[in-house]
């Protein structure tokens, strides 16, 4: 079962790996075109229910502006099937072009930053190692371990989380900032939350887009971190700091996370982005990207839309990290 799941999750980190080719035959039009990326969004994206969104409205506001386009206005077609696909409010959804790519921002609009790189660097990371793509050092005379990963696409292995550890043995927590994170390999998400989670332990279910309906999916499957994937563990307290930019795998890394004993999440809402992406080829040769497989939490809820801090704080220091001087204290009150 997690052999197939990490499986899915590798295919699911590579754009070229995971083009399909379109049900049907669209002309290479603008019409053609527009039908053939509405069809395939209706037909395969898994969050079209969820998100409450009218698709087929979508589609009959969009082809009457797409009717009146020059022929060989490609960047004006571009443009409104970016808007169109902006209605979807997703991260993970993407119209790629020889000369252009549409990313959609509403996700994370009107969320707090809770983050300043320069904060952290000036007083929190002034002497660090790195391992993998982690940046680690021990904060508050070496009581406190700290962890900053920037992204899941930097490599982590268990070797990398054995000389971490072995630098905090000495510590009474770890906090492991994941704020800004925008993502990556659910395989590298999965094998960092290993370290926290002692035993055998359920932390989510997956399914798949299975059939033409928005409501067509595949039975759920069960997501374990097992007893002996990762040779280090940390019982001790762990904080893990989030924000609205803590998105896809690193919105799963925080839900598995909830299910580590000693965990606190920190911060603000995650971001979300709980489906994994494949991509389509349109008759034009553009690519469209969109997640057509859910992942949900244990007792079976989305987290496509994020997931809430067990404690909620914004950053309002202009020379201190609000969340990380939080988590030294939750960690120190812990001994109390």
């Amino acid at each position: 079962m997690v052999k197939h799941f990490l499986y899915i999750c590798l295919l699911a980190t590579s754009l070229v790996a995971c083009t399909h080719s379109l049900d049907g035959v669209y002309d290479n039009t603008p019409v053609g075109n527009f039908e053939c990326l509405w069809q395939t969004i209706d037909r395969k994206y898994c969050f079209i229910n969820e998100k409450a969104v009218d698709w087929q409205a979508v589609h009959d506001y969009y082809l009457p502006l797409v009717r009146q386009l020059d022929p060989k206005d490609y960047k004006g077609l571009f443009d409104l099937m970016d808007a169109m696909l902006d209605t979807l409010c997703d991260g993970h959804v993407n119209l790629y072009s020889d000369f252009d790519m549409s990313v959609c921002e509403k996700w994370y609009e009107g969320y707090p930053e809770n983050f300043d790189w320069n904060i952290i660097t000036s007083h929190y990371l002034t002497d660090y190692r790195t391992a993998g793509g982690m940046y680690y050092t021990l904060l508050d005379s070496g009581r406190i371990g700290y962890i900053y990963y920037g992204s899941f696409s930097s490599f982590v292995s268990m070797n990398n989380m054995y000389y971490v550890l072995t630098e905090f043995g000495d510590c009474q927590g770890i906090i492991l900032d994941v704020r800004h994170n925008g993502g990556g390999s659910l395989d590298y998400a999965y094998r960092l939350a290993s370290t926290f989670i002692p035993g055998d332990t359920l932390v989510g279910y997956w399914q798949h887009k299975n059939g033409p309906g928005h409501d067509d999916f595949s039975e759920l499957e069960e997501m374990w971190v097992r007893r002996d994937q990762m040779m280090s563990k940390w019982l001790r307290p762990v904080i893990v700091l989030s924000d609205r930019h803590s998105y896809s795998a690193t919105n799963f890394f925080i839900s598995c996370m909830r299910q580590a004993p000693n965990c606190l999440i920190v911060g603000g809402r995650s971001g979300g982005g709980g489906g994994m992406p494949l991509s389509y080829e349109l008759p034009n040769g553009w690519l469209v990207r969109f997640s057509s497989v859910r992942m949900l939490t244990p007792n079976k809820k989305s987290i496509e839309s994020g997931l809430n801090p067990h404690v909620r704080i914004r950053q309002t220091s202009t020379d201190r990290d609000d969340l990380i001087d939080t988590a030294i204290d939750i960690i120190h009150r812990a001994y109390l």
